[in-house]
This record gives structure tokens, sequence and C-alpha cells, in this order.
């Protein structure tokens, strides 16, 4: 083997100085010796090269860094690289006698990736995620029950005294819910019954069955989507200010000053909200209900010839009783829904706010899903029961 085999990497960008990184192997030493600026101006051409440089041919070599001017955590894993290399190849280079400095950044670089590598291995397989996943789910579900009893427990003697409970407070949050709502709930109600009206209208116009619009608009609009649209819509409104509120005064501590009074948080916070929410839900839900019939009709009157006097006359008459109260008996338990998992997860915010924004974002997307969820367990049950 020759006296020396080396690699000089090209030269830095002209506003950093010259300083050559190079790659020896000194066979009369028996040492690996690096020299220059190990810095990350100069290390792409050795970077890419050096898998092409002779192996030592002993099994144990020193690793020599004396005559490096600078190295940075850019050379540190390039030496590093450079090491695994030779290992390898089954060539043993001992890095224990480097200056303090450097060794240090090696060591700090080794231990980065045995715990890359750690991780890596611990990483958990598809089974076990969806064990994780599936008992975490599990333990949340529990403690959302355990939230509902505990309220139930605190607030079930002041509704049997119902001259106690805070009637103000009731009738803000029946405003906040219901009244500040109406605008948007009409205007999605509006156009939720005339996108029902034309898509529904022209299939029904092929079949000259255009007076079936009036079945499909008012039956669609109080069985399914006047309760379940207004209910996502204040899921994601009002369910979000309770998560938001409530959570706010977690982190603010106004709860813990709250109890120090001796009052209960759930009969000041939550207990108004739920009975707020109660009474207004089903009020919008009709509200809702009425506009969107409005808007289906406005439809079947414009473009496809049934008009206002046909449509009123006929929705009385084609109409049972039945399909107005399988609406209205589902709004009161997606307002329980939407109120209890807003106030459950502001109760459960900790820490900072970051936790707010993250318990009303959970809020929305859970408060939506019971409501769905509820709406088809209500599906299932009308169905047997022929209603």
């Amino acid at each position: 083997m020759s006296s020396s085999a080396s690699y000089t990497s090209g030269s830095a960008p002209a506003t950093v100085a010259v300083m050559p990184a190079t790659l020896k192997l000194d066979p009369e030493t028996q040492q690996v010796c690096c020299e220059g600026n190990w810095t990350v101006y100069h290390l792409a051409p050795l970077d890419r090269r050096f898998r092409d440089l002779p192996l030592p041919d002993d099994i144990r070599w020193q690793l020599n860094t004396q005559a490096v001017h600078d190295m940075d955590t850019a050379g540190a894993l390039l030496l590093f690289r450079i090491l695994e290399h030779y290992r390898a190849h089954n060539k043993a280079v001992d890095s224990k006698r480097l200056p303090h400095a450097h060794r240090a950044l090696l060591e700090l670089i080794q231990r980065r990736f045995a715990e890359q590598q750690l991780a890596d291995e611990q990483k958990p397989g598809i089974l076990e995620r969806l064990g994780k996943s599936s008992v975490k789910i599990l333990f949340g579900a529990a403690d959302f029950l355990s939230f509902i009893g505990e309220f139930t427990l605190d607030t079930l003697p002041r509704l049997l005294r119902p001259w106690q409970i805070r009637g103000r407070q009731i009738i803000a949050e029946i405003y906040k819910a219901g009244v500040s709502a109406l605008p948007i709930v009409g205007l999605l109600a509006f156009l939720m019954g005339v996108v029902i009206a034309y898509q529904g209208g022209i299939p029904l116009e092929q079949y000259g069955a255009n007076i079936f619009l009036v079945e499909l608009v008012a039956i669609t609009m109080l069985r399914e989507m006047g309760p379940l649209l207004t209910a996502i819509i204040v899921a994601g409104r009002t369910g979000s200010a309770y998560a938001a509120q409530i959570g706010t005064m977690r982190i603010t501590d106004e709860i813990d000053a709250l109890r120090s009074l001796g009052v209960s948080q759930y009969e000041v916070l939550a207990l108004p909200k739920l009975i707020g929410l109660i009474v207004a839900l089903p009020l919008l839900s009709l509200f809702a209900t009425a506009v969107g019939i409005f808007g289906g009709m406005l439809i079947a009157d414009s473009l496809f010839g049934v008009d206002y006097q046909t449509f009123l006359r006929r929705m009385p008459e084609s109409l049972a009783n039945s399909h107005f109260w399988v609406g209205m008996i589902k709004t009161p338990i997606f307002a329980c829904i939407i109120a209890l998992t807003g106030c459950y997860y502001g109760f459960r915010v900790e820490g900072s706010a970051e936790s707010v924004g993250r318990a009303t974002t959970v809020s929305v997307v859970q408060g939506i899903f019971l409501v769905i969820t509820a709406d088809a367990l209500f599906s299932i049950v009308f169905s047997m029961l022929d209603l």
C-alpha cells in the first residue's frame, strides 16, 4: 500500500477562507488523519467520494484530528459516516484519542443516531397502534360517562327545586344559542331546501311526477335535514363557545375560585347552558324547517310548475303528523349531546391556551359525530316502530 492516500475537497464560496478538508491514511503510524477545515462549506465533494478512498489494511487504526482547524456538526456527521463505512467493512478505527471538542461533537452525533435507531426499533406496529387507539377511545368514553354522572348527581337536587335555578343565565344562554343563530341557520336551511327541491325535482319531472316534490321537500326537512342541519350548526357555533369559555376559565383559575367559595361549577356554568340549549334548539329546528320548506317551495314554483297554493294545500293533506314529531323529538337529545360535549371538553382543559384551542376543536368534531350517530340510531328505532 502507498505511504499516503488522500482526497481533498473543493474550495468554499469566495466569502469563506479556503481551507481544504483532507482525509489521509498513514500506514506508518496506522492513523486516519483528518486535516483542514471540516465545516459545511468544505464537505460536499468529500461527502460524495469518501467511499472511493482506500480502506485501512490492518484491523485497528487510530483516528487523528489534531490538524483539523475547525469542525462543526456537519463535519462531525461526515466523520461519523466515514467511521460507519469502515466498520461496515470490518475496519475498526479508534476515535477515543480525539481532542475534547471534536470528540464531544462526534459523541453527540453518535447518541443522536443511537436514539433514532432505538426509536425506529420501538415504533409500534399497526396492530399495536390500533389497540392503543381503541383503548384510548374506551377510556375517553368512560371519562365522558363519568362526567355525565357527576354532572347529574350535582345538578339533580337543583332540578328538583326549579325556583332555585338561575333564570337570568338561562335566558341569556337562550338568546346567545338561539336568537343570535337565526341568521346563519335560516340562510343555510333556505339553501338546503333549494338544493333538495332542485336535485329531487329533475328526476321527478322526467316521470311527470312534479307534484311529489311537495312530499320530498317537506318530509326531508321535517324528519331529517331541519333538525340535523340545525344541530350541526349549533355544535360548531355554540358547542365550541361552551368549550372555549369554560376552558379559558379553567386556565385563569376562575373555576377554582368558584370552588373555594363553595359554589358548584356545574350549577353555575353547565346547567344554564344545557337548559338554554334544550329550549333554543327545538325552536331553531322549527325555524330551519320552515325556511327550508319555503326555499323548496320557491324552486318548485319557479322551475317545476308546482305553484304556492298547490304546495301549501297538498303538504298538510299528504303528510302525517308523525313526520313533524319525529323531527322534533330528536332536538332535545341533540341539545343535550352538544351542551354536555362542549362543557366536558371545557372542564378537561389543562395547562395553557393551546389546550383551549385543542379542546374547542375536539368538542366540535365530537359533538357533530355524536349528533350524526344519534340521528342514525333514531332512524333505526323509528323504522322499527313504523314511524
